[in-house]
């Protein structure tokens, strides 16, 4: 190319790349924002996640159909890119493909959020974060353990409900103990310990001793690890206290002892029991995760409910519209703080 024709031809490319430049914008931009989107708003994280492929796919074809190439050249691109979309979905449609599938559908059920206790597997733990491709749980050792949608999808997943779950614990008594005694006294440990319609049921008829097992409605499941090792311990003291031996399930009753195996009573005044529960250690991300959705849900009713008041006030005049304006600002005011809330349990989140 001569240099009298330099000019004339970067004249005619100005177009194309002004669009490249456009295209690669508008990309970056819309990327952005489902970013922020997908950050802000944990229910709909999916929909934006699968949106920004989308979105970088749509990018990727207008960047090639805009470059300044032969029509031939144009063409070939957009094949070996339909090529390279069709070689990872094939390769990868046991693992990503799949966990991104696994993924939507477990966000269709919405069986679980972040905050929640799930049992998969020999996994338990509490939820801290759902993605696109993997679950994270926190265990019951505060460890994070992420776990594949694909693996979450193909084995059953058991969900400990908000509102409440059973807690269960099992014992071994002699025949020597009278039933209703043991259930009463049972039944006497589980209300100690906090727990509301309580029952106790007789689950096993060994060759030498009862099982028993109690039961007991918790409300609330943040401290279930505690409530299941109180229980024990209120079966513990309730038993010793009554004078009835607790025994191993294979324990021939053949003592050659003289008289039963039952701790002596404390002489010294025992020690309170502790304050804090070991809930607020082990689960402390997962904590913090649900106190982030329930936030997000305060900021979505506030959204709505300063929208409702704003139309509201656009028909007042007088008094009443000074007093809509004052609840608005209320409202306001509030929606900052929740704003607040929010960004500090997220930067917490990421350390």
């Amino acid at each position: 190319m001569q240099l009298d024709q330099l000019g004339p031809w970067l004249w005619q490319q100005i177009p194309s790349v002004a669009g490249l430049f456009i295209v690669l914008l508008c990309t970056a931009l819309v990327l952005r924002w489902l970013s922020k989107n997908a950050a802000n708003h944990s229910q709909n994280r999916y929909k934006f996640q699968l949106a920004g492929l989308v979105v970088g796919f749509c990018g990727a074809v207008a960047f090639i159909a805009t470059l300044p190439v032969s029509e031939s050249l144009r063409n070939q691109l957009l094949t070996l890119l339909g090529l390279v979309v069709t070689a990872i979905l094939t390769l990868s449609s046991t693992s990503i493909a799949g966990n991104a599938m696994a993924g939507l559908m477990l966000r269709l059920l919405s069986s679980y959020r972040p905050g929640d206790f799930v049992h998969v597997g020999d996994y338990f733990g509490r939820v801290t974060e759902q993605n696109l491709f993997h679950t994270e749980i926190q265990t019951e050792d505060r460890d994070l353990l992420t776990l594949p949608n694909l693996f979450m999808a193909a084995n059953p997943v058991k969900v400990i409900h908000a509102t409440g779950t059973i807690v269960t614990a099992t014992v071994t008594l002699g025949y020597d103990v009278q039933r209703k005694h043991a259930q009463a006294l049972l039944k006497t440990a589980a209300e100690e310990t906090g727990l509301s319609d309580s029952f106790v049921l007789i689950t096993n008829l060994g060759d030498f001793s009862v099982e028993y097992r109690v039961c007991g409605f918790l409300a609330e499941v943040k401290t279930l690890i505690s409530a299941r090792s109180n229980l024990r311990c209120k079966m513990l003291d309730t038993l010793h206290e009554a004078g009835v031996e607790i025994v191993s399930p294979n324990f021939m009753n053949q003592r050659q002892v003289p008289g039963p195996v039952i701790p002596a009573a404390h002489l010294h005044p025992i020690q309170s029991e502790q304050d804090t529960t070991p809930e607020q250690t082990l689960f402390d991300k997962a904590e913090r995760a649900q106190q982030l959705e329930d936030l997000k849900d305060s900021l979505q009713e506030i959204n709505e409910e300063i929208k409702s008041l704003e139309e509201n006030a656009k028909g007042m005049s007088g008094t009443e519209h000074a007093e809509a304006q004052a609840t608005i600002e209320q409202r306001v005011r509030r929606q900052k703080a929740i704003v607040r809330a929010l960004e500090y349990f997220q930067s917490q989140l990421k350390q």
